[in-house]
């Protein structure tokens, strides 16, 4: 194999992989309704700010027109920044011996092709279970008024419908429901129907009950380790999570003479920008370039939104 051939290679795999990642984006979006979006718009420098404006709601009051005529308190028309922030992710290196593939008479293009899709496939799972443990986290902070913990699991039907609740006359907005398998199947098991299946990549599968849809995924921020952990239920309306992929995505193949054989190694650099409805990344706190730990520490997301009304969404706990 020569090194023209690595570099074409090389090439292939990064295309492959894009192209790869962004099919099954689109078909996240549409199969999930848009509750957690990825995105390929792309995202620059270590932060994304954006600005809007205050809700002017309680500048409401109620006139008497036989009071006297006092003055009457003003409202400051202000903003609220929205901090999204970047997240650097690797895959590799992938090892091979090219000889390999010729021994057993194997084309390279079907090494791109076991390359590209499981990339693919771990970064969208990066990005999902990235963009779970950060929204768990944001919304455990905030405390009862976006959460209900309804003691002893299963979680049932009635519990995330409790929870939903707390959005009062508006939780028509809550549009998805993500658990995990244990959770799910719980419901399957009260008498829920299962309807066709809408999507699955990997370990990510989307469903539809009762009219809401219902992302099923085990990821680790739904599910606590130990003895009396808790099982979660993520509930988000449209737009709560924002997943933005960079389209930054840096490949290197490498060939290293001087063993027995001949080593190929692949290995891979991306990154991706996480926001969420209502909260802000405190850049203080939470920084640059942050770690697992720090994105799912929810003191590092800042409720920004004035009502829990307008934030992302909310959480049913249960006791397993």
């Amino acid at each position: 194999m020569a090194l023209s051939d690595m570099k074409v290679f090389n090439q292939y795999v990064r295309e492959a992989t894009i192209e790869t990642v962004a099919q099954m984006i689109d078909l996240f979006n549409t199969a999930s309704g848009g509750a957690i979006q990825l995105s390929t718009q792309g995202f620059d420098g270590d932060y994304m700010m954006r600005s809007s404006f205050s809700s002017l709601h309680a500048a409401q009051r109620r006139v008497d027109r036989y009071a006297t005529n006092t003055s009457a308190s003003s409202t400051a028309l202000a903003q609220i920044q929205h901090n999204s922030v970047k997240i650097a992710g690797g895959f590799g290196p992938i090892a091979w011996e090219p000889a390999q593939l010729r021994w057993v008479g194997d084309n390279p293009a079907a090494a791109v092709e076991v390359i590209s899709r499981n990339m693919s496939e771990a970064i969208m799972k990066d990005m999902l279970n990235t963009a779970i443990a950060a929204a768990v986290a944001a919304i455990e902070n905030v405390g009862a008024t976006v959460i209900y913990d309804s003691g002893t699991g299963p979680i049932s039907y009635t519990d995330i419908n409790t929870a939903h609740s707390r959005f009062g006359d508006m939780s028509q907005l809550l549009i998805c429901d993500i658990m995990d398998g244990t959770a799910y199947h719980a419901l399957i098991a009260a008498n829920l129907t299962n309807t066709p299946q809408l999507f699955q990549a990997g370990n990510v599968t989307v469903v539809n009950i009762l009219g809401r849809r219902v992302i099923v995924t085990d990821a680790p921020a739904l599910r606590e380790t130990g003895s009396g952990a808790d099982q979660k239920v993520l509930s988000l309306v449209s737009g709560g999570v924002i997943v933005h992929d960079a389209g930054d995505l840096v490949t290197n193949i490498e060939t290293a003479n001087g063993a027995q054989r001949i080593t190929t190694t692949m290995q891979a650099d991306y990154t991706f920008g996480l926001g969420l409805k209502g909260y802000a990344w405190d850049t203080t706190n939470g920084g640059k370039s942050p770690t697992d730990a720090e994105l799912a520490t929810g003191s590092n997301w800042d409720k920004i939104a004035t009502s829990v009304k307008h934030t992302a969404g909310v959480l049913t706990l249960a006791n397993i």
